[in-house]
């Protein structure tokens, strides 16, 4: 139980830090500030728990740094970490509610809610650390070879919209939004990828544990819920401001790559 209290010592400072800086700054992108890094805070501490001598947990942690290197650095050279970095749909949001009603979003969701997830996606570790006894076999591998394909898909999708936006900004982009690439198959394919690798690593917890019932389920669950959310309200922006996207919409996969679907006025081939 020792690094499972660590572990929630970390996420109460996680939202009160991040709540607390919301207030000071006036920015609401703190949690994502930290999202790249407690989750593998927390699976090194229970890895860290063994004296780093579990095959499984290290993997765990290894494949979790590799997931946190790379979207680090996907945020970061977006200037996610500088002055106003902050992520835009919080101000537009903000503008659309009272702002008492911003102020308690803010701490039981931005600041709470959000904290909780990133706590929860990483517990199978915990269930990892419980379960040591059970022998470490191909079920695991093949889930974290997985875990890394999936990751290798998040990092084409995001390379993909980085060099999109810079067409943008240079005023070379075709279209005003992404529509090649991965983003032919799914609007958001990052966050399929980005799903994916957290659904795979509780499987890996559930083989340790030997079985799907388990806390940690609601970690990719919740994730799941954030990103219909999130979804759904950048679509809204994205319709208001490009009447392109409602046939995008048509055509393409909200989420699960997928081929693209026919319109009314295409011919069947």
């Amino acid at each position: 139980m020792i690094p499972l209290l660590a572990s929630v010592w970390v996420l109460i400072a996680s939202v009160l830090v991040t709540w607390v800086l919301s207030l000071v700054t006036r920015e609401y992108s703190w949690v994502d500030r930290i999202w790249s890094i407690v989750p593998v805070l927390y699976v090194w501490i229970f890895a860290g728990a063994t004296g780093f001598t579990d095959l499984r947990l290290v993997l765990m942690a290894s494949v979790v740094t590799l997931w946190g290197a790379r979207l680090t650095f996907n945020f970061a050279r977006k200037g996610g970490y500088g002055r106003g970095g902050q992520d835009y749909r919080w101000g537009i949001l903000k503008k659309r509610m009272p702002a008492a009603a911003f102020q308690v979003f803010d701490l039981l969701f931005i600041a709470g809610f959000q904290n909780l997830v990133l706590w929860l996606i990483a517990m199978p570790a915990y269930f990892a650390y419980q379960h040591r006894a059970t022998p470490f076999g191909l079920l695991d591998i093949a889930l974290l070879v997985l875990f890394a394909a999936a990751l290798v898909g998040e990092s084409i999708a995001d390379e993909q919209q980085w060099r999109f936006h810079r067409r943008k900004q240079a005023g070379t982009a075709q279209m005003p939004f992404l529509t090649t690439g991965l983003f032919r198959v799914s609007r958001h394919p990052n966050y399929f990828f980005e799903l994916a690798q957290w659904y795979l690593f509780f499987g890996v917890g559930a083989v340790a544990a030997g079985t799907v019932l388990q806390f940690s389920a609601l970690g990719p669950l919740l994730l799941t819920v954030v990103f219909i959310g999130s979804t759904i309200f950048t679509e809204s922006i994205s319709r208001g401001k490009y009447p392109q996207y409602d046939a995008y919409r048509r055509t393409t996969s909200a989420l699960v790559p997928w081929f693209p679907r026919r319109t009314s006025a295409e011919p069947a081939s």
